[in-house]
């Protein structure tokens, strides 16, 4: 892991979410410039904590 390996903060920004959920430590979603959620990769996709979130998740991880 190249952010490891170098002991950097690595900030992506990215619309694939399989993709942020294999790299990601922390996830911000964000919807209509507003911070939604916050939290642990895991935590994020597995059990989000807000709606909009939630509905969010429904429609793109079929």
């Amino acid at each position: 892991n190249l952010a490891q390996n170098w002991k950097m903060t690595m900030v992506v920004i990215t619309h694939e979410m399989k993709f942020a959920h294999q790299v990601a430590d922390r996830v911000i979603y964000i919807d209509q410039g507003q911070i939604i959620e916050i939290g642990e990769t895991k935590t994020f996709f597995e059990n989000p904590k807000e709606e909009r979130t939630k509905k969010f998740l429904s429609k793109i991880l079929l």
